[in-house]
Order: C-alpha cells, then sequence, then structure tokens
C-alpha cells in the first residue's frame, strides 16, 4: 500500500478525526495500516479511512431533494387551500340544472332544488333512522374484540421481545414444529367442517375442496423443504435474534418514537385527503348534446387531475420518507448504544437520531424515499403489464430490463440508509463506503441473516394463531354468534399479525444496523461489543469476495 513506504504517522495525522475536511474518520491503528486484507494497490488509499459514529454536529446533506420535497408539499397544501375557496358549491346538483336553448348554457332551477333537497333531507332522515335502530351484536363483538387485541398487543409485543432476549433457543425450537402442526391443523379442520355443513359442501364441490387441500399440502411441503434447507443454519439465527433483542431492549423508547411518527404520517394525510375531495369540486356544468337531446353535465377545471397527480405523488414520497426515517431512527439510537462503552446506554439517544433525521440528514432521507417509491411504483406497472400482456419477444426483454433495474437500485439501497445514520454522510457517499466498507472487510453486501426473518415471521404467525383460536374459544362462549365468531376470530388474528409484523420489521432493522456497526469494528480492529462479534463473524463472506481470494491464494 502506498502508505507503508513513508511514515505511517504522517498518512494518520492527514486523516485524523479532529480534521474538519473529515470528520468522521478516526484515526487508523498501525496494525489496520498493515493489515493485508486491505493490501490492494490499484485501490484508492482514501478507501483505508477508518469510520466512526459521528457524534459531534453534521452538516445538511442532499439539500436539492430536501427543497424539491418541501417545494412538492408546500404546492400539495397550496392547491388544496386554494381548491376549498375556490369550490362550486353546486356540485352533485345535476338534475337542478336544465339546458337554456336562449343562452346555450345550463341555466339552475331553484324551484327544483328547494323540492329536491327537501326531499333527500327527508329521505337521509328515514334511512338513518333505520340505520341507527338497528342494533347488531355481530358490530358490537368485533368492534370489541378488535379494542381488546389492540390493547393487548402492546405488552404482547413486549412479552415476545423478553421472550426472545432470553430465551430465544427454547422459543424458536418450541415454534418450529408448530410451522408445520398448525397449517396442518387448520387444512384437515376447515375441510371436514366444509364437508360436514350442507351450505359450505353445497357451495364447493368435493372436487374443488380436495384440489385446495391439495394445494395448502404442497405449501405446507416447501415451508418443511425450507426449513430442512436451512436447518445447518438455526444455530446462528437463535445468535443473531438474541442479540438484536437485547439491544432493542436496550431502546425501548423505540417503540413510542416509531408509532408516533406513523401517527404523524396519518394526521399529516388528512388534510391532504380533504383537499382531494374538495378538487373534485371545482369546476362547472356544462351542455352535453346526446342523439339530439340537450343535457347538463359537470366538468372539472383542466388543473384538477394534474392536482391529483401532484397529490398522490407526494403521499407516495412521503409514505416512503416516513419509511426510511423510521429506518434512520432506529439505526441511530442502536448505532450508539453499540458504541457507546460496556454496559451503558447513551442519554438522549433517540432525541438526537429523531434531531438528525428531521434535520441536517433530511435530504438523505428524501433521496432513499424517492428511490423506494420509484422502485415500487415501477415494479407495480411492470407486474401490471405482465398480467395484462404476458406474450411477446418485446415485453420480455422490457421486464427483464426493468427488473436489473431494480434489483441494482434495491443493491445500491441496501445498509445505506443505517450507514448514513451511523456517520451523517450524503445518500451518494453512503452508498459508496457502505460498499467499499463491506468489500473490503469480506462481508457481503446484500446478505446478513435472511433465516432470522423467516424465523420470526413464522412464530408471529404462530403466536397470532393461538391467540386466533383462544379468541374464537372465548367468543363461542359468552356470545351467540354462531358462525361469524370464524369471522371476528380471523379479523383479530390480522390485526395481531400486523402489530406483530411491524415488531419483527423493527428487529429487522436492528439486525441490519448492528450488523454495518459490526463491520465498522471489524474495519478499525476494534471490539466495542464482544457478544457481537462473537456471533458476526460466523457470517458467510461475500462470494464476490470468496471468488477473487481463491485465485490470489493459488497465486500466493
Amino acid at each position: 500500500m502506498a502508505a507503508d513506504d513513508g511514515d505511517p504517522t504522517k498518512f494518520a495525522a492527514i486523516y485524523d478525526s479532529s480534521s474538519p475536511s473529515h470528520p468522521l474518520l478516526s484515526k487508523p491503528s498501525t496494525s489496520a495500516l498493515d493489515s493485508p486484507r486491505r493490501s490492494d494497490p490499484e485501490s484508492d488509499p482514501t478507501q483505508f479511512l477508518q469510520i466512526s459514529y459521528n457524534f459531534g454536529p453534521r452538516t445538511f446533506k442532499d439539500i436539492p431533494f430536501l427543497l424539491l420535497f418541501d417545494l412538492l408539499v408546500l404546492s400539495t397544501f397550496g392547491f388544496g387551500i386554494f381548491s376549498i375557496f375556490h369550490r362550486n358549491s353546486l356540485y352533485g346538483s345535476s338534475s337542478s340544472f336544465t339546458y337554456d336553448f336562449t343562452s346555450s348554457s345550463c341555466v339552475k332551477n331553484s324551484t327544483f332544488t328547494k323540492i329536491s333537497d327537501g326531499y333527500s333531507w327527508a329521505s337521509s332522515s328515514v334511512m338513518y333512522g333505520m340505520v341507527s335502530s338497528s342494533d347488531s351484536v355481530f358490530e358490537k363483538n368485533l368492534i370489541w374484540t378488535l379494542v381488546v387485541t389492540l390493547i393487548l398487543s402492546v405488552p404482547f409485543c413486549f412479552s415476545v421481545l423478553l421472550l426472545l432476549k432470553h430465551y430465544t433457543k427454547q422459543i424458536v425450537y418450541a415454534c418450529l414444529p408448530l410451522f408445520v402442526i398448525f397449517p396442518i391443523f387448520f387444512n384437515v379442520y376447515w375441510f371436514v367442517a366444509c364437508t360436514l355443513s350442507p351450505s359450505c359442501s353445497d357451495a364447493l364441490p368435493l372436487a374443488y375442496r380436495i384440489l385446495v387441500l391439495v394445494f395448502v399440502f404442497l405449501i405446507i411441503g416447501i415451508i418443511v423443504w425450507i426449513i430442512v434447507a436451512n436447518w445447518h443454519r438455526i444455530e446462528l439465527t437463535i445468535q443473531i435474534i438474541s442479540v438484536a433483542s437485547d439491544a432493542l431492549s436496550k431502546n425501548l423508547k423505540l417503540f413510542v418514537v416509531l408509532p408516533l411518527l406513523t401517527l404523524g404520517l396519518v394526521v399529516y394525510y388528512a388534510p391532504i385527503v380533504v383537499f382531494l375531495v374538495f378538487a373534485r369540486f371545482n369546476g362547472k356544468f356544462v351542455p352535453r348534446e346526446l342523439d339530439g337531446h340537450y343535457f347538463c353535465e359537470w366538468k372539472e377545471d383542466s388543473w384538477v387531475p394534474a392536482y391529483y397527480a401532484l397529490a398522490i405523488l407526494t403521499m407516495l414520497w412521503s409514505l416512503a420518507v416516513m419509511v426510511e426515517m423510521q429506518v434512520y431512527v432506529i439505526s441511530g439510537a442502536i448505532a450508539q448504544w453499540y458504541f457507546s462503552k460496556e454496559d451503558s446506554v447513551p442519554k438522549k439517544c433517540i432525541r438526537s437520531s429523531l434531531r438528525n433525521a428531521f434535520g441536517q440528514s433530511f435530504g438523505t432521507i428524501c433521496v432513499s424515499g424517492l428511490l423506494i417509491c420509484i422502485v415500487r411504483v415501477v415494479r407495480a406497472i411492470v407486474d401490471n403489464a405482465r398480467e395484462e400482456n404476458p406474450q411477446g419477444i418485446v415485453n420480455l426483454v422490457l421486464r427483464c430490463c426493468a427488473n436489473a433495474l431494480l434489483g441494482a437500485l434495491d443493491y445500491l439501497n441496501k445498509f445505506t440508509i443505517n450507514f448514513a445514520a451511523i456517520t451523517g454522510e450524503a445518500y451518494c457517499t453512503s452508498a459508496k463506503m457502505t460498499y467499499e466498507l463491506l468489500r473490503r472487510n469480506l462481508l457481503s453486501a446484500v446478505f446478513v441473516e435472511t433465516v432470522s426473518t423467516r424465523i420470526l415471521t413464522g412464530i408471529v404467525f404462530v403466536l397470532s394463531a393461538a391467540y386466533a383460536v383462544a379468541t374464537w374459544a372465548v367468543l363461542r362462549g359468552v356470545s351467540n354468534l354462531g358462525i361469524d365468531s370464524y369471522l371476528v376470530a380471523i379479523l383479530a388474528w390480522l390485526l395481531l399479525i400486523v402489530v406483530l409484523a411491524f415488531f419483527v420489521h423493527v428487529l429487522d432493522d436492528v439486525i441490519d444496523t448492528i450488523y454495518v456497526c459490526y463491520a465498522i469494528d471489524r474495519d478499525k480492529g476494534d471490539v466495542c461489543k464482544q457478544e457481537v462479534h462473537e456471533v458476526y463473524v460466523h457470517l458467510p463472506i461475500s462470494r464476490s469476495t470468496r471468488s477473487s481470494l481463491i485465485p490470489n491464494a493459488l497465486n500466493a
């Protein structure tokens, strides 16, 4: 390496962490400079600079994307407010307009309006009285069940976290058989119940029931194959989940901040939805001719479709920004815990991550959110085009090119926002430095441990299914819903799955963040969390790096 030819202290002094031009680069050790895995004469020496968490003040990054996002939001709200004050109050009263042959325009019939308004008010009052007088037992039981499920989901998540922290091995090995037993039980149960029920057996013939039964058993067979194929990685997965659960238990305030961010997105969406409703009220009645007859028809102003496109684009980008912001906050809090002293958690670490997310790094989050939004929209368009017109060599080539581009964007975005939360760098810089960091440390830029996500998903399914069975038993005992109790139990199961899926999403982000922190530790030759190194050191190295090491070893 070029730095080995001179004085290593000079190289370290140039890239000291106190330098204002390189605030994120800590002073490299002599052993790190002499490490053989960093010897690449064709590489830029600056790529070997050691990275550390940036606890100091950060500068604003990716300002153009920040300004673009702000411009879209301000435009959406500005035109939305204009649509409210500029609305036509006669929208929806097409029956009160008649075509005037004298003026060749639509003229309002005031008498008919009063009569129709009075009739509509009277009819709506009658309908409201009919609806309000009906007392549905099903609705009451459904509402109470969902409310109780939502309340119980909070201690349920904390209980799962504590169990995964202290009894990860027992939980995983206890749930693995249930991944197969539960689907088999439900599959056989619905088949028998449908066969014994006259209405169900008449609606679904025996041949179709057998076909569905066999199809579900095939899916169960695939699940069994996945478990057997990944059995050799179960122990490593258990250790990864245990480490991530321990890190998440040290930052429990995330379970308050992240739902509040989601709630903030809902509140942010509310006025945009109102603006979209009022945007339809901007227009006028115009005459139309059909088969020699003239009638009045509502026509929206020419700017309304453009506003719909603007508002929908803003909502999609905002959703992606909120998702990436949650990842940023999780990464910042977990990284501060990782690089802190042993058995100590930094104070106000989540507040610091929130300040950086809404401040200096908001532009970076906007870039990441925009890329994710583009990937999701293009992928939806490609999938829709494949369903509508699956044939043709041109369509096949276009789909292959689109999938290759989307895969490249996913590859680029992997770990980038985690790295940006740690260092405060811009998006492109973070993407490049993350790739170089993982590559020179023989780590994969696209693989952490996918088995952990599958096992956590299976655990969520088992626990929520057990809760659904218990809910159904309680409903059968305390209510007379009959067959509707199945529907209520299924809805409670879906609600609990949504909450637990959010928990799994947070735990996955924690695993990715710890992976990046471990790479930084390995790059510096340091050990901030010994228990993490003992686990993550068993992860497979990058395949591309492995293939390049083989010829080098043969030449040596």
